[in-house]
């Protein structure tokens, strides 16, 4: 097990507020690959290809099969270790916010109180005309006829409500990442390289605003010269010993006279 500071236990279990950036790499550990279908069925494809609006409207029934496969195997993914010590990472902090780039949608089934999903959700799916909230099964059922998937209030093509290249981030994510970041008082950078910005910029942003920013990773990344520590491990491996010793040190802190 990678070694974990002393000051990293006391400045979380003194925190008031505490941020977690997660990348693939925390679900990379579910099984789930970064972005190509796991069976190679998709490997004629780069995902630049597929994952933006001109590709779409020119072949929406491609796109759509696409991430149908990919929902199909998030959802059958299951929420690590590493998931769920952030969740029970709760019970010791009063505030915690994991602002994530995945699409997954596990860190909201580990149970996590505020998720701040800057890349969207791959399990929600939109009407791009009226956008009317629409049942993933439509999309399934029209794939299974060789139909672009419509909404069946106007007709309109169903999209994942995913972040293309070349799309905006949701202003409210980021906004509420911007938030959470600035207010933090431990920064954890979890599974992620650190180089896509706005994400990017979040542990030097919040190590400006005086928070102790430590990463969680099995190499080095993009943010690695900026931050206070450097824990070489998988998150479900380094997130469940961490939050352990933070309990540890809380019931010693509430046993002092």
């Amino acid at each position: 097990m990678p070694t974990i500071s002393d000051t990293l236990v006391c400045r979380l279990a003194e925190a008031d507020h505490v941020a977690v950036l997660t990348g693939a790499g925390i679900s990379a550990e579910s099984g789930i690959p970064t972005f190509r279908d796991p069976d190679g069925l998709w490997d004629e494809f780069e995902p630049q290809e597929l994952a933006n609006v001109e590709a779409f409207l020119d072949n929406p029934t491609l796109v759509q099969g696409w991430y149908q496969r990919r929902r199909q195997v998030v959802e059958e993914a299951e929420p690590n270790a590493g998931h769920r010590a952030l969740k029970a990472l709760e019970a010791h902090v009063p505030s915690v916010s994991v602002v994530t780039q995945n699409v997954d949608d596990l860190h909201n089934r580990a149970g996590s109180d505020a998720v701040i999903e800057l890349h969207g959700n791959i399990t929600r799916n939109y009407c791009v005309d009226c956008e009317r909230t629409a049942a993933p099964e439509a999309v399934d059922a029209a794939i299974r006829n060789g139909e672009p998937a419509c909404c069946p209030a106007c007709d309109g093509l169903i999209r994942p409500d995913v972040v293309w290249f070349g799309e905006r981030l949701p202003p409210e994510a980021v906004e509420r990442a911007d938030a959470a970041t600035a207010r933090a008082d431990v920064l954890l950078s979890v599974g992620t390289s650190a180089v896509v910005y706005p994400a990017a910029r979040y542990p030097v942003r919040a190590r400006e605003h005086g928070a102790y920013v430590a990463e969680v990773n099995p190499d080095t990344t993009g943010v690695t010269p900026d931050v206070d520590e450097s824990i070489r491990g998988p998150a479900g491996e380094v997130l469940p010993a961490l939050v352990e010793a933070v309990a540890d040190r809380s019931e010693e802190g509430a046993g002092a006279p």
